[in-house]
C-alpha cells in the first residue's frame, strides 16, 4: 500500500537519525542515508573552515549565513546542523569562542 511504506521509513528516521539527519533535511525527505549523512558533514566542517580562515572571526549568525550561501548549490543545511558541526570543530580545536562575546567565533591557527 502507499501508506505502508510511509510510517515505516518515518519510524527508522525517528529514533537512528534523529540527532543528525533531520537537521540536514530540507524538509522533503524523511531520512538520509549516513553515506550522504556523512558527506555533508564533511562538505558543512570544510566551509566552516575556509570561511573562518578567511575571516578570523566571525559572529554566529554571520557564519550561518554564509555556510549556507556557500552550500545552497549542493544541500540547505539547518542552523542546528551548523551548529552541532561548529561544536564539534570547537572541540577539535579548529575554532574557539570569543572570550567577551560568546556569539563570536575564532580560527585557531
Amino acid at each position: 500500500r502507499g501508506a505502508g511504506p510511509g510510517p515505516s521509513s518515518a519510524g527508522a528516521a525517528g529514533p537512528a537519525a534523529a540527532g543528525s539527519a533531520a537537521p540536514g533535511a530540507a524538509g522533503g525527505a524523511p531520512s538520509i542515508p549516513p553515506s550522504v549523512e556523512e558527506d555533508r558533514r564533511h562538505l558543512l566542517e570544510a566551509s566552516i573552515v575556509r570561511i573562518m580562515k578567511a575571516r578570523k572571526t566571525s559572529s554566529h549568525n554571520d557564519l550561518v549565513a554564509e555556510v549556507t550561501r556557500q552550500l545552497s548549490g549542493r544541500f540547505v543545511p539547518s542552523p542546528q546542523f551548523v551548529k552541532k558541526r561548529v561544536e564539534s570543530l570547537i572541540e577539535r580545536e579548529y575554532l574557539e569562542r570569543d572570550e567577551g562575546d560568546r556569539r563570536v567565533y575564532k580560527y585557531v591557527a
